[in-house]
This record gives C-alpha cells, structure tokens and sequence, in this order.
C-alpha cells in the first residue's frame, strides 16, 4: 500500500510538472513570422510585430515564459495536436471548422478581408468578375477555404502558396491578378510598400462568419481550458492595463481590437 501510495504521489508531481506554465515551464507558442505587420523577421533573424509583442505581454501577465516556435502557417495545427507547441499565436481566425481541431480563446484583434488588384479595379460581383483570373491565397488560410469553396466552383483560378510574402512577389510580377488576405496584413505589408505601388483594395469586406470567423483568437489543444482560462484573463488584464493600447498604437493608428 505504501508503493502504491508513493506512486500516486509521484504521478502527481509528474502531472504538476507538465502543466504548460507550472513551476517556470515555458509556455511553447507557434508562429509564422512572414506576416507583417503581425510578426515578420528584423534584419538581425528576431521576430518582431503586434502578434509576438501581444505573446510576450500575455506571458508576463501570465507571469511565465514564452518559448517561440516558427511553423508555416499550415503546419500550425498539426503542431500542436501533435504537442511540438502548446498555443498557437499567429492571427488565426477563430472559424467553426478550427473549433473542431482546436479551442480558441476569445479574439485579441479583428479585421476583414479584402482583395488586393490593379489600381482602379472595380469589382462588385466576386464571383462573376473574378472569373478566370488568378486569385493568390495562402494555404490552410481561411481565405484558401473560401476561394475553395466559393470561388473555384464560380471558375476562378486559385494558385496556394505557403507565405503571403511568395503572393506579393507573382502579384507585381504579374503572374496573379489578385489576393484575398486581411485587410491590415495587405495594407501595411504590400500597399503601403514600393511593390505594392499601382495595387489598391478592390471589391467588398469579406466578413460572413462561415468562412472569415468570429475574430482572430489564440488555439490550444481541444480540452486545454486551464491554459485556454489564463490567456483569456491575460488578454482581458491588458485591456484594462493599458499594455494592449501600448502595443496596438506602435504598429496601427486605429482601433485593430474591434466591436
């Protein structure tokens, strides 16, 4: 009786010790740094941007370390169902179809979508004016799922990338006729830079639940709501504290929070 005593008990530490923040260990957070203004690599190899400074500000809230992990985008879920991460902080959209691989905490910023094009491009029906054009989606984005779903079928031609950064460089070049992305990644990271000089926004906001989500939020694993539980209330202390304010106002001159 008393092995099996002292077993329990070890088996109880042991599962103390793996708790994701519990006695200094690091929280492990996946992120694809290809997404400025978001989180992009500075000429030293650092990731910078509003996601990894957000991270960094939750984890001290959370009073535990975040350990960064980079991941193409697509790979991000498979990452961490696989337990190579235990969130995933990369402006990923909280959509019905992600709540059944992952659990979302409540969004820490929101933003539509929007279609880049030639400058002077008006587009009032997507479906029927894209038709036959080269639209550029990035891959396992929810913008790759509607263009699968709605676009496709309708007869535009949809080319998958692993960046956004890979879209912007066939865009100038003329190898796309246009890209559907977030409409503050397209606006600081493409349209506000040289190569996006002659592209402007085209076409309505992308906004229907089904494909665009409710938000953007941070995954963990399906039935992780103790770590789920402290990044909420660590999103909802910086609020109040001022720290997201702080951030938002480095990297955008508006509310990116949202209603």
């Amino acid at each position: 009786m008393k092995k099996l005593a002292l077993l329990g008990a070890m088996a109880l530490s042991i599962l103390s010790h793996a708790v994701v923040g519990a006695e200094g260990k690091p929280v492990r957070i996946g992120i694809e740094a290809a997404y400025p203004p978001f989180a992009s690599k500075a000429p030293d190899g650092s990731i910078v941007g509003f996601d990894y400074d957000i991270g960094n500000a939750l984890c001290a809230e959370m009073k535990v370390k975040c350990q960064w992990v980079e991941q193409e985008f697509d790979g991000l879920i498979p990452a961490l169902k696989v337990r190579k991460i235990d969130a995933i902080l990369s402006s990923m959209s909280i959509t019905e179809e992600r709540k059944r691989s992952v659990e979302f905490t409540h969004k820490y910023y929101n933003s539509p979508a929007k279609l880049v094009m030639k400058a002077g491009t008006d587009v009032k029906d997507v479906k029927t004016e894209l038709k036959g054009k080269n639209l550029g989606v990035q891959r396992g984005s929810i913008h790759d799922r509607f263009a699968t779903e709605v676009l496709e079928p309708a007869g535009v031609k949809v080319s998958r990338y692993a960046s956004q950064n890979e879209i912007y460089l066939d865009l100038s070049a003329g190898r796309l006729d246009a890209t559907l992305a977030d409409a503050t990644l397209l606006e600081d990271g493409f349209l506000k830079t040289d190569a996006g000089k002659g592209f402007a926004f085209a076409g309505p906001d992308f906004t229907d639940p089904k494909y665009f989500g409710e938000g953007i939020g941070i995954a963990v694993r399906k039935n992780d709501t103790e770590l789920r539980d402290k990044l909420n209330a660590a999103i909802d202390a910086i609020r109040a504290n001022g720290t997201y304010k702080q951030i938002q106002d480095k990297y955008f001159n508006f509310d990116i929070y949202g209603n």
